[in-house]
């Protein structure tokens, strides 16, 4: 009996953690992919003002290295050989947002208990604090596939999600896999794509 009991609080133990890891992105690709053709040898290309700056910009592209991987991409022997050209981009945006800007705000605040007396609420008090924002941060990857010789664009996808956190770091790389994750078809935009991040860089 206490064997089974700790096999099953292990397992609700290693199912939690595997929770705390997934990221949740909302996705929208657009695909203009040919249906008989497939995916090849690709190389990065970089914008003006993303060859400013080129730390930020490796990044970008050692992040999604795998989830173009995952895709059936290759890295071309150089770039005048690959099929295919990728453009990354990324982004994080604070948000502001007050306690009365939601409906439901006086669930931390005032209640009334079983005699219908007054009492607080832990997180706020009675008419403090109400205007103190709470900053949230946007943060959202962008994919670009072009056909290298054309130039035409065949695959476009962004992927985003929020938290308390600005860091985007230790995210890219689930990020660009949920971005990729229904390449060539795409789906319905936007759709909740589900991604493993790393546990010891987990943000809120």
């Amino acid at each position: 009996m206490s064997k089974t009991l700790t096999l099953l609080a292990a397992t609700l133990a290693l199912a939690g953690c595997a929770a705390l890891n997934n990221l949740n992105s909302d996705v929208s690709s657009y695909s203009q992919w040919p249906a008989e053709r497939k995916p090849g040898s690709y190389a990065f290309e970089r914008l003006p003002s993303q060859q400013a700056r080129p730390e930020q910009q490796q990044l970008l592209e050692d992040s999604a290295r795998r989830a173009l991987e995952l895709a059936g991409f290759t890295p071309a022997a150089g770039d005048r050989s690959a099929e295919y050209v990728v453009q990354l981009g990324a982004r994080v945006d604070a948000n502001q947002q007050y306690y009365y800007d939601d409906p439901l705000w006086w669930h931390g605040g005032l209640g009334y208990g079983r005699w219908g007396r007054p009492y607080l609420r832990p997180g706020l008090g009675f008419g403090f604090g109400f205007g103190t924002p709470l900053t949230t941060y946007e943060r959202e990857v962008a994919v670009l596939i072009r056909d290298r010789q054309s130039a035409r664009p065949l695959y476009e996808s962004r992927a985003s999600n929020d938290g308390s956190s600005p860091s985007i770091q230790s995210l890219l790389p689930a990020m660009f896999e949920a971005a990729m994750k229904d390449f060539p078809t795409g789906g319905v935009n936007p759709r909740r794509v589900t991604t493993q991040i790393t546990p010891q860089t987990t943000p809120q």
